[in-house]
């Protein structure tokens, strides 16, 4: 038998507020990179509880999606890994100062669209600027896109 191809499935969620993002600034592949609250889906959960999830664990903020801004397909350079991204914007609440953050998060910090286009080498990849750029293009679908027969009422 072959082995079957299979991409990552990540989600991401955009948090603004007042033209800062929420960013995590991370270690990734020995370097220290930005990225949105970030991670894989895991067995069980929907692609929203994902999201709840990432942001929860890596920036010690409750996470509410009220929409999906865009789905994302990428092909990391010179490895053989492939990322189906779905990201999502919503409010947070919350925030939990004792919470320790996930392995591999420096810290949560909010940051300009700017900030992160003058440091393009410092972004874990491109995706992270083109859903920033697809939210403030307006890029707005309903959460009812996703229909998730495994968490179905």
């Amino acid at each position: 038998m072959t082995d079957v191809w299979k991409p990552h499935t990540t989600v991401a969620a955009i948090i603004e507020d007042n033209g800062h993002f929420l960013m995590v600034e991370e270690i990734s592949g020995g370097r220290q990179v930005f990225n949105q609250p970030a991670g894989h889906l895991e067995p069980d959960e929907s692609l929203i509880e994902a999201a709840i999830r990432e942001t929860q664990e890596e920036t010690a903020r409750q996470f509410i999606p009220e929409y999906i801004t865009g789905l994302y397909h990428w092909n990391q350079p010179g490895v053989d890994r492939c990322f189906l991204r779905f990201t999502f914007y919503g409010q947070c609440h919350s925030y939990n100062e004792n919470q320790p953050l996930d392995d591999g998060i420096v810290r949560a910090l909010w940051m300009t669209r700017d900030d992160l286009a003058r440091q393009p080498d410092k972004l874990r990849s491109p995706m992270v600027l083109r859903c920033i750029d697809d939210y403030l293009n307006g890029n707005r679908y309903p959460l009812a896109l996703i229909s998730d027969l495994n968490h179905e009422a």
